[in-house]
C-alpha cells in the first residue's frame, strides 16, 4: 500500500469518527436543551403594554469557525444560555431600533419609576455580567453607534481572569471604555471575590456563615470601583441571580444603592421595587417571546 493511499484511508477514519462525534453530541445536547430551564418571558408579561424591560448579557462572540461549531455541538448549556453570537445581538439592537423600542439607562429607569407619571410604552435596559472581554471587543461598536447606554456589573477582584473560555476584561480595558463611552456606561459591582458556587450549587455569599464576610466583600467591591473609575456604583448586580433575605435587607440599607439587579421575572413599573430589579436573560430562547412583547 502507498503512502499516498495510507494517508486517504486515514483521513477517512478521521472524517467517519468526527461524524459519528457530531451526532452523538448533537443526541445529547437535544437531550439536555430538552430538559433545562425555558428562558422566555411570562405569557403575562408578554401582554405588559407599559414598562422598562431589563436585558441581561454575558458574552458576545465573534461568529468565527470555532464558535459555529460549538453552537452546533457543545453539550455545556452555558455556553448556550449566556452566549450570544455578534450578528444575533447586532440583529437584536437594530430590531429595537426598528420597532421604536426606546433604550434607556438604569439612572433614566430610577427616574421613571420613581415618578408620579405613570410609564406609557415600552423601553429597553442593557446589561452586561461580569465585564466580558467580548461585551467590550464586540458589543461596544454597535451601541456606541447606535448610541444606547449600558451597565456593565464589574467582579471588581476578578479582573482579566481567565477560565474555561471566560476572559474578563482587564481594568485598562475597562477604563479605556469608560473614556471612549463616556455617559453611555454605567458601572455596577458584581461582589469582589464572592461570585461562585459551592455546596451542590449555592452562591457562596448566599451561605448564613458568610454573611460577614460578604459585607466585607460588597464594602472592598465599592472601593475597587472608585479607585478604578472614580466612583462608587448605585447598583448592585446578584452573582446567580438573587440573594436571601439577610443579603437582600443588608443590601436595601446601603446608602447610596438605588438599584439590585437579579434575574427576577417581570418588568420594572411604577410599582416596582427596585431593589429588586426583575431582568431577562437574552438568548436564542428568550429572544421570540421577549420580540412578541415588542409586538404587543
Amino acid at each position: 500500500m502507498s503512502k499516498t493511499s495510507r494517508k486517504w484511508i486515514l483521513s477517512g477514519f478521521i472524517l467517519v469518527f468526527l461524524a459519528l462525534l457530531a451526532v452523538s453530541v448533537r443526541h445529547n445536547i437535544a437531550y439536555q436543551l430538552g430538559n433545562r430551564p425555558d428562558f422566555a418571558i411570562s405569557k403575562r408579561d408578554q401582554r405588559i403594554k407599559n414598562g422598562i424591560m431589563v436585558f441581561s448579557y454575558h458574552r458576545i462572540l465573534a461568529p468565527n469557525d470555532i464558535v459555529r461549531f460549538d453552537e452546533k455541538v457543545s453539550p455545556n448549556t452555558q455556553f448556550h444560555d449566556f452566549n450570544v453570537n455578534l450578528p444575533s445581538f447586532k440583529k437584536q439592537m437594530y430590531y429595537l431600533k426598528s420597532h421604536h423600542i426606546k433604550v434607556i439607562s438604569i439612572k433614566q429607569m430610577i427616574a421613571m419609576a420613581h415618578s408620579k407619571r405613570p410609564i406609557r410604552g415600552k423601553y429597553v435596559v442593557i446589561t452586561f455580567d461580569d465585564v466580558d472581554r467580548t461585551s467590550i471587543d464586540n458589543a461596544f461598536p454597535i451601541l456606541e453607534k447606535l448610541h444606547y447606554p449600558f451597565t456593565q456589573s464589574i467582579i471588581t477582584g476578578n479582573t482579566g481572569w481567565y477560565k474555561q473560555g471566560t476572559k474578563l476584561a482587564t481594568w485598562p480595558a475597562i477604563q479605556r471604555l469608560q473614556k471612549q463611552a463616556d455617559s453611555l456606561v454605567t458601572f455596577g459591582v458584581h461582589t469582589n471575590r464572592m461570585h461562585y458556587l459551592v455546596d451542590h450549587g449555592i452562591p457562596v455569599f448566599n451561605i448564613p456563615a458568610n454573611y460577614t464576610r460578604f459585607k466585607r466583600d460588597y464594602a472592598v467591591s465599592q472601593d475597587v470601583l472608585k479607585e478604578k473609575v472614580g466612583y462608587k456604583s448605585p447598583i448592585f448586580t446578584y452573582p446567580y441571580g438573587s440573594g436571601d433575605s439577610q443579603i437582600q435587607k443588608f443590601l436595601a440599607n446601603r446608602p447610596g444603592l438605588k438599584v439590585i439587579l437579579t434575574l427576577n421575572d417581570g418588568l420594572v413599573t411604577n410599582h416596582s421595587n427596585l431593589k429588586l430589579t426583575p431582568r431577562i436573560i437574552v438568548n436564542n430562547y428568550s429572544w421570540p417571546s421577549i420580540t412578541k412583547w415588542i409586538n404587543n
